[in-house]
């Protein structure tokens, strides 16, 4: 049998979807995302830290007041996070608790 040639990322996307890792790394993205998504203010007293294999977004906040306004957004946030992902978040969990500054 003659194979073609392909590229590396076509060759990853391949390897990623066989192992079912492809929809791990689409969740595990909001972490990373999380700024973009819920933009600066919000962003300035919540930190995404994490996302479980079945989809939930761990995020510290700074206050439990700011944890009690979130968890009343929490529809509407869950719905911009999985806007346009393949794999969904299902629910978010706030940590109350100082964070350190984002390394980034």
């Amino acid at each position: 049998m003659k194979r073609h040639p392909v590229s590396v990322g076509e060759a990853l996307d391949r390897w990623l979807r066989a192992k079912g890792l492809r929809r791990r790394m689409d969740l595990a993205a909001a972490v990373d995302e999380w700024p973009v998504i819920v933009g600066p203010q919000i962003a300035a007293v919540t930190r995404a830290e994490s996302v479980t294999a079945d989809g939930v977004l761990w995020v510290r906040v700074t206050t439990s007041a700011w944890a009690n306004e979130l968890s009343l957004m929490a529809p509407r946030i869950l719905a911009k996070v999985n806007q346009g992902r393949t794999g969904q978040i299902r629910d978010i969990r706030w940590l109350v608790g100082h964070h350190p500054p984002d390394p980034r």
